[in-house]
């Protein structure tokens, strides 16, 4: 069915309740998407209310990504007054003298950094999610972090500026994300754990692709590896500046197609039913969450698991739909990498722990607990 328009769309949307049958808890279901899925469930269309946004775990979100903004900013080799920090972010007289420095050049462009690549990670595994109705999907299982990787490996070796890696990473991330999807389109919809396993074969190819690019130049080597493993540090704001761009652009098409995704959570059929164009939305989705995968790994390397524990840690607070999962999803996922981080840098002092690493730590029984309690169900 072809589309109709964005007005006569969201008036249907609001006739059917359709936004609302995904966040409201205690909805009839109507039988289980697939065999061999994760257990997502279509919901009753018929005479469901659309469920208020709540708004305690917003705030709790801001106050917690403020609150990071301070710790990180206090603590490393150097500890810096907490009272001092909150004055001189807040453009008073800190007394802080020539530790000002430290603040502006040195610690908060990391913080902010590692908020904006924890959320853009975690908005984008959120995306995927609802796109293909599976919740194991994140941009490190289709293989997109390792498109990204890729194209990124080939831009350092290749001497090219600072501003060509995010544009080679996004280059990486849609080819390989267009080869998962192709692999695993045949029987998304019946099994997506098909998709899983396209996406973990593509991961594979390309991973090994980057390995055998930097074997090939020794001299780059060592700055590719540091990279795979993760990384955050930084000096000024350029690397702030060079994905600012892509968050933003991205951040706000995925928020714009939160709506839709509550949609496609309840099937394809219903949702054209309804003139909504399932690949066509799908299509804008991916290509949206890639580009936000490509930017952070761009800037930061290879940092797993961000994408699958923050959007279902926000599902137990802010409920199911898609238009409170997404916000969320960067307002925690940001702070919970900056924690992340901030372990990284202060737990083996003087030494760092790649920040991949830690990540790993919190993220590898997690997404076994996921796989376990999906079996049970």
């Amino acid at each position: 069915m072809a589309d109709v328009p964005a007005s006569r769309l969201d008036a249907r949307l609001d006739a059917a309740g359709i936004a609302g049958v995904v966040g409201v808890a205690g909805t009839v279901v109507a039988g289980s998407v697939a065999a061999g899925a994760v257990g997502e469930r279509r919901p009753s269309v018929v005479g469901v209310r659309r469920p208020r946004v709540q708004l305690w775990p917003v705030v709790g979100g801001v106050v917690a990504v403020l609150g990071t903004i301070v710790v990180g900013v206090c603590i490393g080799p150097a500890r810096l007054p907490l009272l001092g920090v909150a004055k001189e972010l807040l453009g008073m007289q800190s007394g802080l003298g020539s530790s000002a420095g430290i603040v502006w050049q040195l610690r908060l462009p990391r913080v902010i950094l590692a908020l904006l690549v924890g959320g853009v990670l975690s908005m984008a595994g959120g995306a995927y999610q609802g796109a293909f109705r599976n919740q194991l999907a994140d941009p490190y299982l289709l293989g997109v972090a390792s498109g990204a990787g890729l194209g990124a490996t080939l831009a350092i070796v290749s001497s090219a500026g600072p501003g060509v890696v995010p544009v080679a990473a996004f280059i990486g991330a849609i080819l390989a994300v267009s080869v998962t999807y192709v692999l695993g389109s045949n029987d998304t919809l019946r099994a997506p754990s098909t998709l899983i396993l396209a996406g973990v074969a593509v991961s594979s190819l390309f991973t090994a692709m980057q390995t055998f690019v930097a074997q090939r130049h020794a001299n780059d080597i060592r700055q590719i590896y540091s990279w795979i493993l993760g990384r955050l540090s930084t000096s000024g704001w350029s690397q702030v500046l060079t994905m600012l761009p892509y968050a933003i652009v991205s951040s706000i098409v995925l928020i714009a197609m939160s709506r839709r995704l509550d949609v496609l959570a309840v099937g394809d059929v219903e949702a054209q039913s309804l003139g909504l164009s399932p690949a066509r939305t799908r299509f804008v989705i991916v290509v949206a969450a890639s580009l936000a995968t490509a930017a952070a790994v761009s800037v930061s390397g290879l940092i797993v698991f961000v994408g699958i524990i923050v959007p279902h840690a926000v599902r137990l607070i802010g409920g199911s739909s898609y238009r409170t999962i997404l916000p969320l999803s960067f307002l925690y996922g940001g702070v919970f990498l900056a924690l992340a981080d901030l372990v990284a840098r202060t737990l083996m002092s003087p030494a760092e722990i790649p920040i991949g690493v830690v990540t790993a730590f919190l993220g590898g029984p997690f997404f076994l607990y996921i796989l376990r309690s999906q079996r049970r169900s």
